[in-house]
């Protein structure tokens, strides 16, 4: 009976890991192009740095069961590599294959202000100020951090994806079966699935205006994680006819 116990635990322990699921060769496989030359970002977004902040977010990619947990990292990566995209439709690999190309919004290069920097494009002065409280740094006083520590910027995107915020749910609650839509949600067309991390991460620019392109490439980085992890991509994948949240 110990022994099985043991056993028991030892392999909870080893489906409950980033890392078991996330090797090193598979995340080079996932953002193959990520360090090509023209990418903005190039040698910024490491493996190492990825488990580093992974670890600090215990129940982050280690909640529910191996489906459930492989579709999470899906998720997460489908999300950040639609915010970090560089890729194009006619693009070496296919235009999902080119996640995690920019760390700065655009063609910003201050080490100022609160606009898009890392894996989510962390944006406004609250979110700098909630994120790194949460992680222990001063993201008001020193936003670059963001994008100059790739360790902190993981994080930030980590802690967006883990923390609910006013009426929205966290996308972790979301992709682990954990949020149940309220009455006004169910009204609003908003119900559990990939699509509604969608609505929570930048709903009021995309959701509720039927088929766009921006959308559909959450969707197709997504599903292209879920192939690599052999998951299914369950329902309710898009936003077009989701109410932003309010």
């Amino acid at each position: 009976m110990v022994f099985v116990l043991g056993l028991c635990v030892m392999l909870l322990k080893a489906s409950a890991d980033v890392g078991s699921i996330i090797t090193s060769s598979v995340f080079e496989n996932m953002l193959k192009h990520r360090n090509d030359a023209a990418c903005e970002g190039k040698g910024f977004y490491t493996y190492d740095a990825f488990i580093t902040a992974a670890k600090a977010f215990p129940a982050f990619g280690t909640t529910g069961d191996a489906t459930t947990q492989k579709r999470e990292l899906a998720a997460f990566f489908g999300q950040t590599s639609h915010e970090t995209t560089g890729g194009w439709s006619s693009a070496p690999d296919g235009p999902y294959a080119w996640g995690y190309c920019s760390v700065r919004e655009g063609s910003n290069t201050a080490s100022t202000g609160y606009y898009g920097r890392g894996p989510i494009q962390l944006t406004h002065d609250y979110n700098y100020r909630d994120a790194g409280s949460a992680i222990g740094a001063d993201l008001i006083n020193q936003p670059d951090l963001v994008a100059t520590d790739a360790v902190i910027s993981f994080k930030t995107a980590i802690w967006f994806w883990m923390t609910a915020q006013g009426n929205k749910p966290s996308s972790h609650d979301v992709i682990t079966n954990r949020w149940t839509p309220s009455a006004a949600d169910t009204s609003a067309g908003r119900v559990a699935g990939y699509g509604v991390i969608t609505n929570i991460i930048n709903g009021g620019l995309e959701c509720g205006k039927g088929q766009n392109d921006q959308v559909a490439d959450r969707i197709g980085f997504y599903k292209r994680y879920c192939d690599l992890f052999g998951v299914a991509y369950g329902d309710n994948l898009d936003c077009y006819n989701q109410q932003p949240f309010a």
